[in-house]
């Protein structure tokens, strides 16, 4: 989507801070010993409050209001029976939809206390977000999204999960551009138009540069059990820093 009106960027607006107080509110619910099913179902009753429906389950028919991924889980896990336990990298996926708009978010939560690795693995994460959104400007080329996020990942001695990307977003949950890569990749000579509406969404590994399907057929998983984090916004690109509008 390319934000064409300021009643669009409105429309939008309203839809991010949603998913945003929602992943929010998420984070500090989840705790030791609650199930990922409870911690859905407390997700889905603060979307339902504010009239927002969840975007995976209205687009694509997933078994639950948002995904919830543990450890090794990247994305896409379903809330079920799992227990969460202290120790945890417990990621939340929030999208939704509101009046034909749509908006995503995501960020991973430690529960109690972690492995350093885990610790240092999210503090990085969340960094190459914060330089791939600075990185990504109206006129300079998509591929600028994945250098920044490769040049974090390298210096933190993290993998990047390759076969995972952000996306566009607005009237639809997945939409043109088409995958924003983590990684460099240089023969992308696409370049970032002003307006356009977007997720920047690093993925990053202890070890494993891929995900694989876990027998559910939903969720995406390392080969190797390596720890995955993963932090999200839906942004509005712009001559000078996006706007953000999950925040």
């Amino acid at each position: 989507m390319t934000i064409n009106s300021p009643e669009e960027l409105a429309a939008m607006r309203t839809i991010g801070r949603i998913v945003a107080q929602t992943l929010r509110a998420m984070g500090r619910y989840a705790r030791e010993g609650m199930t990922t099913r409870e911690l859905d179902a407390y997700g889905q009753h603060l979307l339902s409050s504010q009239g927002a429906r969840s975007a995976p389950a209205l687009a694509y028919g997933f078994p639950g209001a948002t995904c919830i991924s543990l450890n090794d889980e990247a994305a896409h896990g379903i809330p079920g029976d799992r227990v969460i336990r202290a120790g945890d990298l417990i990621n939340i996926d929030v999208s939704a939809e509101l009046a034909g708009y749509f908006a995503d978010t995501a960020a991973t939560f430690q529960i109690g206390r972690v492995s350093d690795q885990a610790r240092r693995l999210c503090r990085c994460t969340r960094r190459a977000l914060a330089e791939a959104i600075w990185s990504a400007r109206a006129g300079r080329p998509f591929n600028h999204i994945g250098r920044a996020v490769e040049r974090q990942a390298r210096a933190c001695g993290f993998r990047i999960i390759r076969n995972l990307a952000g996306h566009g977003v607005g009237r639809h949950i997945h939409e043109a551009p088409g995958s924003v890569l983590n990684y460099y990749e240089p023969a992308d000579r696409r370049r970032l138009p002003r307006g356009l509406v977007l997720t920047i969404e690093p993925f990053l590994s202890a070890r494993a540069q891929h995900t694989v399907s876990a027998a559910d057929g939903w969720t995406l998983r390392t080969p190797d059990g390596s720890l995955t984090a993963q932090y999200e916004h839906t942004v509005v690109i712009t001559n000078g820093r996006p706007i953000l509008l999950t925040v």
